[in-house]
């Protein structure tokens, strides 16, 4: 079972509708795949139209079996939803033993999936620290702004620390570049700026598509919202990188 903790420090850098988007082009591959929703917005259960009675809060503050809180969403797709609940949550976590390890703890019978996305919330908070100690890999995507490698950098910063600190060895092996737009310099050159970083780790760009931004109010991934955009496309080719490399 690989984990990945989908993260990025500065927010609409589309990590949900990656998140999404990669997880339902895995199952169609055939792999059982289960979402985690660590972000307090809960975008990822919205995204598919829900209003689960239970959630994160329920599996990291009440302790209830992994199973009860799962909801399916499609063929080999699960998710275990967030709200604004996890606010209270964090702050509970806050008082307890080996706080930055509740998630990986509580998880710790997690099995029947080949992989485990993590949906993070685009801040420094001790729920993302929790997703970075129970991910194997971290996929960060990164919009075509330049206030968007700020948060690459305090993201990097924080890696650096929490492997210290844990004896821990998760790293960025994926960086996807979202909301390209081959016309625009300024795509090309953060491209080409994030290349000079990750070397070897930047993936096919997600291509600015409308089709992206009009599929979630149809609670549909883009492979069933328009499967013959690019943005289809484009994932697509991200979720064989995954499978079997650049």
């Amino acid at each position: 079972m690989k984990r990945f903790a989908v993260v990025n420090y500065k927010g609409g850098t589309g990590k949900t509708t990656t998140v999404v988007n990669l997880a339902h082009a895995l199952t169609l591959k055939g792999f059982k795949v289960l979402i985690i929703d660590t972000d307090p917005q809960g975008s990822a259960g919205y995204y598919f139209g829900l209003s689960p009675q239970k959630t994160l809060y329920n599996v990291l503050i009440e302790k209830e079996s992994i199973s009860d809180c799962v909801v399916n969403v499609r063929h080999f797709l699960d998710i275990i939803c967030s709200n604004e609940r996890l606010f209270p949550a964090e702050l509970k976590m806050g008082s307890m033993k080996e706080r930055e390890l509740v998630l990986k703890s509580q998880l710790a019978t997690l099995s029947g999936y080949d992989y485990v996305f993590l949906d993070c919330a685009p801040s420094m908070n001790l729920l993302n620290q929790n997703a970075l100690l129970f991910a194997d890999e971290v996929i960060l995507p990164v919009s075509m702004e330049y206030l968007s490698l700020i948060g690459v950098k305090q993201l990097l910063k924080n890696i650096k620390i929490i492997n210290r600190i844990f004896n821990r060895k998760v790293s960025i092996t994926n960086v996807i570049p979202t909301f390209f737009d081959r016309r625009n310099k300024k795509s090309k050159d953060i491209i080409e700026s994030l290349k000079r970083v990750f070397l070897n780790m930047v993936s096919t760009p997600v291509r600015t598509c409308t089709s992206l931004s009009e599929a979630p109010s149809k609670h549909k991934t883009i492979f069933e919202f328009d499967p013959d955009s690019f943005a289809a496309e484009d994932y697509y080719k991200i979720t064989e990188e995954l499978l079997y490399g650049r």
